[in-house]
Parts: C-alpha cells; sequence; structure tokens
C-alpha cells in the first residue's frame, strides 16, 4: 500500500487541491507551451499535403476558430518539401501560427520537416522501426543492440532540431508500439511510456529538452494510466518536467468522439496534468477546437475551491484497473454492470408516453412495453407519483414521505437524506437509497451503511472541484470497508447539450475508469431533452467499457494521409452495423495506426491504397485491395461469417 501511496504522489501535485502540475516550457515558434503558460489547443489538417491551398485555407479556419498549433502529415520527402510552401503561403496571408509535421516510417521527411517547421512529432513505434506483429526473444545484448540501432536513426534528427530551435512531441500510440517493445512489455501502459523513454534518453543524452510528449490511445482508461505512469517515471528516473500532449485518438464522431475524449483528456486535466490538448474527432478539425476550448475553460476558475480533506492512505492503485468490491443490493453493486437512474421530479405529469425517451416503448395495441439496450434502470420521481403500470426492468425511487404512501407498490424504493436515515426513519426491506455528501459521511453514517444489506448511497457534491471531492468520499468508503454500491449524482445547470456531455465524462468518467461507481445518475436542468440526458449517462458507461449498450466505432480522425473519405464512410458503417450491441468496429484512413489501434477492434476497415480497402478480424488481414464500392457489404458479410450479426427487427 505504501508503494501506492508513493505513485499518487508523482503522478499529480495534490488529489484533494486542484494544481497544474509545472512543467518545463518549451518554445514552438513563439507560442510558449508549459510552465505557466495556458492550456493551449491544437488540431490537425486533412488536406492532402501537396494541396497547399487547400491546406493553407483548412489551417486559417482552424486558426480562426481559435486553433494555437496547426499539425500537417508529412508521410515522405514530397510532403515535407511541400511545407515550406504552405508555410510561405501562410505568412503571405498575416497567419504566423506554428505549424508541426506529423512522422511516421520516413527519418529523412522528419529531418527535412526540422530545418521548416516549428516542430515535428515522431512516433517511436514506427520511427525507426517496421511492425510485423512478430514476437521476438531478446537476449539483454541483442535488445541493446537494438537501441543502439535506435540512437543511430534518432540522433540526426535530434541534432537538426537543436539546431534549428526546433521542438519536437515525441508521441507514443497505442496502436502502434514496435515489436521489440511488444516482445518485452506487452500491450500495456508500461509499454508506452518505456517506447517513448527510449527516445527520450538520447534527446538528453544530446542535451536537447526543447520536447513535448504523448502517450494516445483509443480506449481512455489505457490512455489515462500511461499518462499516470509516465509522470511517476519522469520523476523516478530524474528527468526534467516535460509537458504533455493530451488527447484520445481514433475518438470517433458526434457524441461519441465527444465523451470518449473527455473520459480521458477531462480525467488527466482535473489532476492538474496536461500542457496542450487535441481532440481527435472524424469531422473537420475545425470542430475539434470549441471542443478543446470547452474541456480547457473549466481551470480557469478551478481556484480557489472549497477544501477537501487531504488523504493519508490512498487504496487505489491509479495505473491497473480494478473495481471497488461491493455487495449486491437489488441489481446495484457486486457484479452487477452500473446502472442509470433518470430524473423526472420535475415533471409536471409523467405518462407511459414520457418513458419513451429513456428507452422504454409503449405500445397501446399490444398493451405492453418494449425495451431499449439503453433504458434507464431507475426513474427518481421526487413527490411525483406514477399512476400506471410501469415496465418489468424498472424500479421507482421517491423522496422519503413522498414513498410511505407508495411503498406497498412493487419497485418503489426510498431516497433518504443521511440525517434522517442516522435517525432511523422506516426503510424499504428491499433498496433504502442515502443521500450524501462527503461532509454527510460520518464514522456514525459509515457504521450504518456497513450493517445495512439494504443501503445504496448515492453522492452528490456542491463543490467547485467535485470530482476530487467524490474520489475523497471513495477512498474514505474504502478505507473504512464499507461495502455498500454508490450511484454518483451530479447536478448541472443551463448548459448547451455539448457541455453536458463534455462535463459529465469527466466528473462520472475519471471515478468509473478508477473502478469507483455502481451506477449514474445525471440531475441535468435545462440542459436538453430527456433523451439526450439519459444517453450521455450510457455513452459514458460506454466510453469507460463498464457498461456495453452498442456497437463501439474506433474511428481516427482523417488527415492527409488518408485514403478515402472518412466522415462518409464513417456514417455508412455506422447507419448499418450500429444495431450491433458490443461489436466493436475500427475505422481507420491508413495503415499508420490501424492494424494496432484494432487490436482492440473486433474488425478493422482499413485504406491500403487509392479507392481500396483492407479487412482485417482483430489482427488479422483477411481480405486485401477490396475495391472501396464492395468494402462495407463485404465488412458485413464477414460479421456474418462469425455469427456476430444481428437482422434488426421490425
Amino acid at each position: 500500500m505504501e508503494s501506492q501511496i508513493t505513485q499518487v504522489r508523482q503522478y499529480c501535485n495534490s488529489l484533494t487541491r486542484y494544481s497544474r502540475r509545472l512543467t518545463r516550457e518549451v518554445n514552438i515558434g513563439g507560442v510558449l507551451m508549459g510552465g505557466n503558460n495556458p492550456i493551449r489547443i491544437q488540431s490537425m489538417t486533412t488536406v492532402d499535403t501537396m494541396d497547399t491551398i487547400g491546406t493553407v485555407e483548412q489551417t486559417i479556419r482552424m486558426v480562426d476558430a481559435g486553433c494555437e498549433y496547426v499539425r500537417i502529415t508529412a508521410p515522405s520527402l514530397k510532403e515535407a518539401q511541400n511545407l515550406s510552401e504552405i508555410k510561405k503561403e501562410l505568412r503571405a496571408r498575416g497567419y504566423t501560427v506554428p505549424l508541426i509535421a506529423d512522422i511516421h516510417f520516413t527519418p529523412n521527411a522528419a529531418e527535412l520537416a526540422a530545418r521548416i517547421v516549428e516542430k515535428v512529432r515522431v512516433n517511436p513505434g514506427n520511427y525507426a522501426d517496421k511492425k510485423r506483429f512478430e514476437e521476438i526473444d531478446y537476449s539483454d545484448a541483442s535488445y541493446e543492440a537494438e537501441l543502439d540501432r535506435i540512437r543511430a536513426k534518432f540522433s540526426p534528427l535530434v541534432k537538426i532540431c537543436k539546431e534549428y530551435g526546433t521542438a519536437m512531441r515525441i508521441g507514443t500510440n497505442h496502436g502502434s508500439l514496435s515489436d521489440r517493445i511488444m516482445s518485452r512489455y506487452g500491450d500495456t501502459p508500461m509499454g508506452m511510456v518505456e517506447s517513448a523513454l527510449e527516445f527520450l534518453r538520447i534527446c538528453e543524452d544530446l542535451d536537447y529538452y526543447n520536447i513535448v510528449l504523448s502517450m494516445k490511445a483509443s480506449n481512455p482508461q489505457v490512455m489515462i494510466q500511461a499518462y499516470r505512469l509516465l509522470v511517476q517515471k519522469l520523476d523516478e528516473e530524474g528527468f526534467q518536467p516535460y509537458p504533455l500532449h493530451l488527447g484520445v485518438t481514433e475518438a470517433g464522431d458526434g457524441e461519441d468522439g465527444r465523451i470518449k475524449s473527455s473520459v480521458g483528456i477531462g480525467t488527466l486535466l482535473e489532476d492538474g496534468l496536461g500542457d496542450t490538448v487535441r481532440v481527435s474527432l472524424t469531422e473537420e478539425p475545425e470542430a475539434e477546437v470549441p471542443v478543446c476550448r470547452e474541456l480547457v475553460n473549466r481551470y480557469k476558475d478551478r481556484v480557489p475551491h472549497e477544501t477537501i480533506p487531504e488523504i493519508s492512505k490512498y487504496p487505489i492503485n491509479p495505473i491497473a484497473y480494478s473495481r471497488r468490491v461491493t455487495r449486491e443490493v437489488a441489481n446495484l453493486g457486486g457484479h452487477q454492470v452500473p446502472r442509470v437512474m433518470a430524473d423526472f421530479s420535475m415533471k409536471p405529469r409523467i405518462t407511459p408516453a414520457s418513458l419513451f425517451a429513456v428507452g422504454y416503448h409503449y405500445s397501446v395495441p399490444l398493451d405492453k412495453w418494449n425495451i431499449t439496450d439503453m433504458a434507464c434502470d431507475y426513474l427518481f420521481l421526487g413527490d411525483q407519483v406514477i399512476d400506471f403500470e410501469i415496465p418489468g426492468t424498472l424500479g421507482l425511487i421517491y423522496n422519503h414521505g413522498t414513498w410511505l404512501t407508495q411503498q406497498g407498490k412493487d419497485r418503489v424504493y426510498p431516497l433518504i437524506k443521511a440525517s434522517h436515515y442516522l435517525q432511523g426513519v422506516k426503510k424499504s426491506d428491499q433498496l433504502n437509497l442515502v443521500y450524501a455528501c462527503l461532509k454527510d459521511v460520518t464514522h456514525a453514517l459509515m457504521a450504518a451503511l456497513k450493517n445495512d444489506p439494504t443501503a445504496v448511497l448515492l453522492i452528490d457534491t456542491y463543490n467547485k472541484h467535485g470530482y476530487a471531492e467524490q474520489r475523497r468520499l471513495f477512498v474514505e468508503l474504502i478505507n473504512q470497508a464499507v461495502e455498500c454500491p454508490v450511484i454518483i449524482g451530479r447536478a448541472y445547470r443551463d448548459l448547451t447539450t455539448e457541455q453536458l456531455q463534455l462535463y459529465s465524462a469527466t466528473d462520472i468518467g475519471g471515478l468509473l475508469i478508477d473502478g469507483l461507481g455502481d451506477g449514474i445518475f445525471i440531475d441535468a436542468e435545462n440542459c436538453g431533452p430527456d433523451k439526450i440526458v439519459n444517453d450521455t449517462a450510457f455513452n459514458i458507461l460506454q466510453a469507460t467499457r463498464t457498461r456495453i449498450s452498442k456497437t463501439e466505432y474506433i474511428s481516427c480522425p482523417s488527415c492527409g494521409r488518408t485514403l478515402f473519405d472518412l466522415q462518409e464512410t464513417t456514417a455508412k458503417i455506422r447507419s448499418r452495423t450500429n444495431h450491433l450491441k458490443g461489436v466493436k468496429i475500427a475505422i481507420m484512413g491508413c495503415i499508420v495506426n490501424g492494424p494496432g489501434e484494432m487490436a482492440d477492434a473486433d474488425y478493422g476497415y482499413v485504406g491500403s491504397g487509392p479507392g481500396r480497402i483492407t479487412l482485417y478480424r482483430g489482427r488479422e488481414v483477411v481480405k486485401r485491395n477490396v475495391p472501396a464500392a464492395q468494402a462495407v457489404d463485404q465488412l458485413i458479410d464477414l460479421i456474418r461469417e462469425d455469427g456476430a450479426w444481428v437482422e434488426i427487427s421490425n
């Protein structure tokens, strides 16, 4: 346990007080990152890099939207050379935004680009290695020889960057770890971190420090754990405190992409990690910028906040998932998936039609309920009384006083304030929700909860730093061996739909990533329709992989390497497969990260040439060079062959 305490203190300044990690300042074309500078916003062009005017005009749209750095892919020498023309045209139009060359596989392109633009991004998984998905048994000597080979390939770039004052991002991608790293460390956060540190050691040996680091993955849990471990290792091994570029790669589009990105990026921002943010959406790049801004702006006024008691004994391992142990109460806790509770307490009247928005469709002719995969499990009604027959999978929660008038009905339970609970009010013999904030969690309450097999906590917070306060509450429960299930409650008022998605995914998703929470209750007043709120709750569970209720798409954000229209293709695949609950489909524009990220997917659709697609089953190539016009049909045929296809019922 002591080692876990040490780990936590190294990955962030404080678990209870918002404090941004102080990093080394890096100069990127005069726009400084790290140190006391603002958290910077960036994105990446999607136009072919050889299209100078197209790239320039897209860059201008991004900058006008608020982008502070613009990344452009340079897959070969010709694209690297054209960066000079792009930069010249931008400067002629009065735009001085720093440009970043994105490099994979081609050291010669990186070395040329470093003489032209303000920053280069290299991926240590494929800068000096070719990925063949081979497992190799290295001896210490042979592994060291591989490191010498990497040093010989990478050192020229470092020297050029040092000479020209060019910054560098060493950007590890979970999906493109080298065979060498995979053979020694596996497909793990440790492998991701070590992949970057190998390159970082070379940089520091050459006295080069103008460096940014990133640990990207399409799985927010892997991404969060890798960044935490990276910070720990930087401190342990005496590296400089380099600034961090945060992002969830291949996040997808729409609400899925926003929520998945918020879980990963927001969780780290909450603990003061991150100096620049990129949200990777399968949309136009300028659409990413407002999302980044919403995530970052929450931390401008985070200090001061209400004091949260310090943690002397931290029982959560921040770099390995383990769900908090709880007993099972009704269908909450234990091995049950996290449950969703919807808020209907403010409705003037509730009818069967009201439940349509939360996944229950009533058929009048058949007099029966149809229940969707995203149907909430509980309704909080407050003092509103339902007078019709409810679906058999739904539970109703009333304020305690109203429950006393309804207690004879099936699946009806009370919400009891902690103070009233301790006074010994009448309780249900099946399920009692006890409402509490951190200040209510006294020794008396914990003793009562520990001995009550019907108790479930519904936690809330009014603290500006609410994520940390609720985490602190969980720490108290774990340390005192209180095993009652917990529903995480958060209240929001007067937000846009996008703000609700981003904020709640950050506030609740980060707790679920650490194995905390047995349910979600989003109280959203004037934040959008009931369906949006309910879908947001289920999408948070999906993004944290704690409850799968629909198809998951791992879709890259497009760039100049992309070999087909990603937005159109993603929409087409989604429209035909979005009923396949639990199936993961990767849609990748090119081969750079495709096979690696698809290790986490069931099926892959990857651009392999103009108008040509390669189809994968996991990491295995199933069909090569499929004409794009036939590729979606052949993907569906592949799913059918595996018995994973389900016909849509009318």
